[in-house]
């Protein structure tokens, strides 16, 4: 795994990842679901060695083909948001990414789908993830936009990047009383902010959470 111990050493231990959750807590992330799946994924191992000792850090970090690996905060917000008040059944994750955020989702989901349209960067989390060995979490190449049909419905859909509108593909796979948070763009290069979309009888529901800051969704696979 990136040449890193496991167990890791220094700025990489047990006790770092604590100082993460300390400071997280401190942050106002209150749901110990959340803070005890941070607590047991060791961020350091789905990013580059040389970035290793800022992995634990609140900051975006590159993993390659123009991404980036979200900060703590932002994966335990947008998961917290999720389950606030539910008992976590079934989640897609739309952007694996390096795979961290879908190694913290497979410790509190029973069931974990996530999709990457850029299949090295597939590729690479499947590797970081496989000495976790989670059975739970379903890998899949394909179109974050169309979202993952032959799963569906989800109670969560969890979308690492940003679209300028919500993808219809996911609201329709989106199941009734189900939560979807994503990142939301005002036009090219503009403003975003964290929604959160939840399915309900008469519809869908929308509430403006916070400012963010995310790479762009796009369409197609690569």
């Amino acid at each position: 795994m990136n040449g890193i111990p496991r167990n890791g050493i220094g700025m990489t231990s047990a006790r770092t990842r604590a100082r993460m959750v300390e400071r997280l807590r401190g942050k106002g992330i209150r749901d110990e679901r959340v803070l005890a799946a941070l607590a047991g994924v060791p961020p350091h191992l789905f990013v580059e060695r040389a970035l290793a000792s800022r992995a634990y850090e609140d900051t975006a970090l590159p993993i390659g083909f123009s991404q980036t690996i979200s900060q703590p905060y932002v994966v335990a917000r947008m998961i917290e948001v999720l389950i606030a008040g539910k008992q976590p059944k079934n989640v897609l994750e739309v952007g694996t990414g390096c795979g961290y955020q879908a190694a913290v989702l497979a410790r509190i989901y029973p069931e974990v789908y996530s999709i990457e349209r850029i299949k090295g960067l597939l590729e690479r989390a499947r590797a970081n993830l496989l000495g976790l060995r989670l059975a739970n979490l379903r890998l899949a190449h394909g179109d974050g936009y169309a979202g993952l049909e032959k799963a569906a419905p989800f109670q969560s859909i969890v979308v690492a990047a940003a679209a300028p509108s919500v993808p219809e593909a996911l609201l329709r796979q989106l199941a009734p009383g189900g939560r979807m948070v994503l990142p939301l763009r005002a036009g090219v290069g503009g403003a975003q902010r964290l929604v959160l979309i939840e399915r309900s009888g008469r519809g869908f529901v929308e509430t403006e959470l916070d400012a963010v800051r995310f790479v762009p969704l796009e369409a197609g696979k690569a």
